[in-house]
């Protein structure tokens, strides 16, 4: 879809919008980078000189804590100018369109742009629109795509299974309204990974699920079945319309995760969560805080993550 878009003529990386298109040299390569980067947070000096003298600025118009805080932190452990934009006061409330604000930034000699959106599509425009030497990274737009949390997500299996091409994995939850799913799915398909379950109520299901090379399920008890990994998504209230579920506890008796549930998953399957979790919703506290779970590890790597990104993008 975006792939031209995201490639420079030599095949290298210059936008990270999608993860859907890009090839899986260069998602093994942004996970090859992250594990370089690893071992900087046990450094008493947290920082390598990458991206000294570069000028990236966060442009969130969507509420962050985690995704904004490990950017910036990724951007100042390679020694980059962090700016973060406050959209509250910026131009954009006084009427100025999005372009308009990234045309002004740019003028600031910034190198790139870390841009979270509740528009699909916003990271694209503004990639369209920037000049040659300045990078977009898409740290999430609509419903569309997450591609850093998807590679974080990635990479955190790696680390704990190993090879993708003999696993078995269950996104569960809200995929109507997650871009984490999409960007999940991807990932995963183009490396290898032979069975994506999809588990959830029929109401939570996108349109185009047919499409996606999954198998769907509507039972915890037969979805997450010997699998290896399972995904637990968070319901995205703020995105609901309508009534597309009886209640958060009528959710949680089906759908959430429970120690009893996941006894049908694999004995050392790894528990995920993107975050923030919702507990007694989408997943109780034992399973949250268990031997299972991964989820706090997930946050950790998604630094080392964020810094391949940026660094492959910018460190040339």
């Amino acid at each position: 879809m975006n792939g031209n878009l995201q490639l420079n003529a030599d095949g290298s990386l210059r936008h990270l919008l999608t993860l859907d298109g890009l090839p899986a040299r260069i998602l093994t390569q942004i996970l090859d980078t992250a594990e370089s980067f690893i071992s900087v947070a046990e450094r008493e000096v947290k920082k390598v000189p990458l991206l000294r003298g570069k000028a990236i600025f966060n442009l969130f118009f969507e509420p962050s804590t985690r995704t904004r805080t490990t950017f910036e932190i990724a951007a100042k452990r390679l020694s980059a100018d962090v700016v973060n934009l406050n959209i509250a006061t910026s131009a954009q409330s006084k009427g100025e369109t999005l372009l308009d604000t990234v045309a002004n930034l740019s003028a600031m000699q910034a190198d790139m742009f870390v841009v979270r959106h509740a528009s699909s599509g916003a990271a694209h425009l503004i990639a369209r629109h920037v000049e040659p030497h300045i990078h977009v990274v898409n740290a999430g737009d609509g419903r569309c795509a997450h591609p850093t949390q998807g590679l974080l997500d990635m990479f955190t299996i790696r680390q704990h299974k190993g090879a993708f091409h003999n696993l078995r994995v269950a996104i569960v939850g809200d995929l109507l309204h997650s871009r984490v799913a999409r960007s999940q799915i991807h990932a995963l398909t183009t490396l290898g990974c032979p069975e994506v379950r999809i588990v959830a109520p029929r109401t939570l299901l996108p349109r185009d699920v047919d499409h996606l090379g999954v198998h769907v399920h509507y039972r915890m008890d037969t979805g997450i079945k010997d699998c290896d990994v399972v995904i637990m998504l968070r319901l995205q209230n703020e995105r609901m319309q309508g009534a597309l579920l009886p209640s958060p506890q009528e959710y949680f008796k089906y759908w959430g995760l429970t120690p009893d549930k996941l006894r049908h998953a694999r004995p050392d399957a790894i528990v995920m969560h993107p975050g923030p979790m919702n507990r007694g919703v989408e997943i109780d506290s034992d399973v949250a805080d268990g031997k299972h779970s991964v989820i706090l590890n997930q946050v950790t790597y998604g630094i080392a993550v964020r810094m391949a990104v940026m660094s492959l993008l910018a460190g040339g």
